[in-house]
């Protein structure tokens, strides 16, 4: 299907192959190497993010925490529709033995800030593209645009608080009595720990770390975008050529249809499609836009599976953790739960009104 998608694009915009290689073919090794270091910044700070996430008791090292990162990273880009965003909790617990209610929650939170942040991110640049330049049509566009930064900040509240949607479910489902099965028992008790795990990762600094490495994180996605294009030479009939801001708006289009559910392997066609969406409506004729678009996307799939194997490589040669190791972390993060309980009931309590004192005659 993805091929489908993507041949059909090319049908449509008239782009022939031999376009392609002569767009990857303006690209000057000192560009490449300046979308590289943005993007192996992400991949820095991606894992310096899951690695704050994860309580401190049951925090394994950071540079476990990158190699696990690069491998689930290529897993997610790769698998359609992001069905390996699973695998980072997989190699979590089997690399390191934490257990999955904390790697279902810093995988989650880590999502919810993303979301945030790119709501924000291209409504800010619409609604400062419609203002200035040549791009007057997008104030238009704005008022659509704009609702998203309200989006970013109801996914940021999410990521504060999301373990009280977490429990809702939970009593949800003892409400219809399903944990009076073994099964749903056994669900019911998961999706508990999962709330309370999202609670540990929103408590103290945490969140608040979280938080800001994910700033940097998307100037590094968008930074990547932004130098390949304009290494790439995506034509805007105008100096100077494409800036920052236009970089942002448009590949903001090509992530969202990234994350689409009907994303084909490796996000070929769907992202190609968000692409030419974006830098259209920026003023791009739409053949080079697809052009442009089609091989900026083949140098990310070169990065993520170059820094996937590798991944994957040093993984071969990684100690498992002990069955002991891991009983004894399923042990602390129990402690962990029992000791959230406490504090929980304790902030109920306090938050109660106090009956007043009986009168005594």
């Amino acid at each position: 299907m993805s091929i489908a998608v993507l041949a059909g694009l090319m049908w449509f915009t008239g782009t022939p192959a031999n376009e392609l290689l002569g767009t990857l073919g303006t690209l000057s090794p000192w560009a490449y190497l300046g979308a590289l270091s943005f993007h192996l910044s992400t991949y820095s700070l991606r894992a310096l993010r899951f690695w704050v996430l994860i309580p401190a008791q049951i925090r394994p090292k950071y540079r476990r925490i990158w190699i696990l990162s690069g491998a689930h990273n290529l897993a997610s880009y790769v698998l359609p529709a992001k069905t390996g965003e699973a695998s980072w909790v997989v190699y979590l617990r089997t690399y390191t033995g934490v257990p999955s209610a904390p790697g279902i929650a810093s995988l989650v939170v880590s999502r919810l800030l993303d979301a945030a942040v790119l709501a924000c991110s291209i409504s800010l640049a619409c609604m400062y593209l419609g203002t200035v330049g040549d791009h007057g049509h997008l104030e238009e566009i704005a008022r659509y645009v704009a609702p998203l930064a309200i989006i970013g900040v109801a996914a940021a509240a999410i990521a504060v608080r999301g373990d009280l949607l977490v429990h809702l479910l939970s009593k949800t489902m003892r409400y219809m009595k399903v944990h009076r099965w073994e099964l749903g028992e056994r669900l019911v008790e998961k999706i508990t720990q999962i709330a309370h795990a999202m609670r540990r990762a929103s408590k103290g600094h945490s969140l608040g770390v979280a938080a800001l490495l994910t700033i940097p994180v998307w100037l590094g996605i968008f930074g990547f975008y932004w130098l390949l294009a304009r290494g790439m030479e995506i034509d805007f009939g105008r100096d100077p050529g494409l800036s920052f801001p236009e970089a942002v708006f448009g590949s903001s289009f090509a992530v969202f249809a990234n994350l689409l559910p009907l994303n084909g392997a490796a996000g070929v066609g769907t992202q190609e499609a968000g692409w030419v969406t974006g830098f259209v409506l920026l003023g791009v004729e739409q053949t080079r836009a697809l052009s442009v678009g089609l091989a900026v996307h083949l140098v990310q799939l070169f990065n993520v599976v170059a820094v996937g194997m590798f991944s994957h490589f040093i993984m071969k040669g990684m100690t498992k953790p002990a069955r002991m190791d891991i009983e004894a972390l399923e042990a602390e993060s129990a402690e962990l739960e029992a000791e959230l309980d406490a504090d929980l009931q304790m902030e109920s309590e306090a938050a109660l009104p106090k009956k007043p004192p009986t009168r005594v005659d």
